[in-house]
């Protein structure tokens, strides 16, 4: 590696071989030394999960050309925490997790593998950012989305991020660059899922579920992440790993705890 180019750790959620991560890792060689990091099958939906109860497996493999790539059986967070302490051996400039096959915004982002990993950056002191685009589909098209993620990325280099933070980056499903209307800085929509579970039995007539749901906007406001990718602009949110109300500390304090 060139000592003098930012180190720039990449990762997901969707696992090492998703076009998401191929086009993540090409675009962050234009700004820097690339380290893949990546589980080696699909880890959506886990969120800060970490893997405590059986070993870890951590295999090089040549995936991507001139990109040194690993591939763990763990999750998105021990992938980060593996990097950091078994192959990097110290902080990376810039730690970028993405892009993900579908929308990372709103109440999702608790959920999200690949918002997990770039917490766990934040919280280890890395500058990170999580890229979502609003498309599941294996065959998503990333192109749209490149010149925003190298602009954002950039600025984050040059500019670093305030102390416990991160950026939730996402992008609206949109055929071609000229769709896209600009960057919005804005805030998390209240939103939440319905739960639906899908009650089936198996051959030995023993009941199993599959979890499906409808997502429920409960905002109007017009400075959230789900209005601006709506409105075909890119949605910008800072978040926190800090979950203090700080807020309620005042109200909680003058309860009465009798005991």
């Amino acid at each position: 590696m060139n000592s003098k180019r930012p180190i720039i750790l990449v990762t997901n959620d969707d696992g090492i071989t998703a076009a998401g991560i191929q086009n993540l890792a090409y675009l962050m060689k234009e700004l820097g030394d690339v380290i893949i990091v990546a589980p080696d099958s699909p880890q959506s939906a886990m969120g800060h999960a970490i893997t405590i109860a059986k070993p870890l497996r951590l295999e090089k493999v040549d995936l991507y050309e001139g990109i040194q790539s690993y591939q763990c059986s763990g999750t998105p967070v021990d992938c980060v925490k593996l990097a950091v302490n078994k192959i990097l051996h110290r902080k990376p400039d810039l730690l970028v997790s993405g892009i993900n096959h579908g929308s990372n915004s709103s109440i999702n982002i608790l959920y999200s593998g690949t918002m997990s990993a770039a917490m766990e950056g934040a919280i280890e002191g890395i500058p990170s950012i999580g890229f979502s685009l609003s498309d599941f589909s294996a065959s998503a098209n990333f192109q749209p989305t490149h010149k925003y993620i190298l602009s954002i990325a950039k600025n984050v280099l040059e500019n670093g991020l305030p102390k416990s933070t991160l950026l939730n980056v996402n992008f609206p499903l949109v055929q071609n660059f000229n769709e896209l209307k600009g960057v919005k800085i804005c805030r998390q929509a209240v939103a939440k899922w319905q739960e639906e579970f899908d009650e089936r039995l198996d051959p030995h007539k023993r009941k199993y579920y599959w979890l499906t749901g409808v997502f429920e906007l409960n905002d109007e406001g017009q400075d959230t992440d789900e209005w601006a990718l709506k409105n075909n602009y890119v949605s910008v949110v800072p978040v926190q790993f800090d979950l203090t109300a700080y807020d309620a500390i005042d109200e909680l304090a003058n309860w009465k705890f009798s005991v």
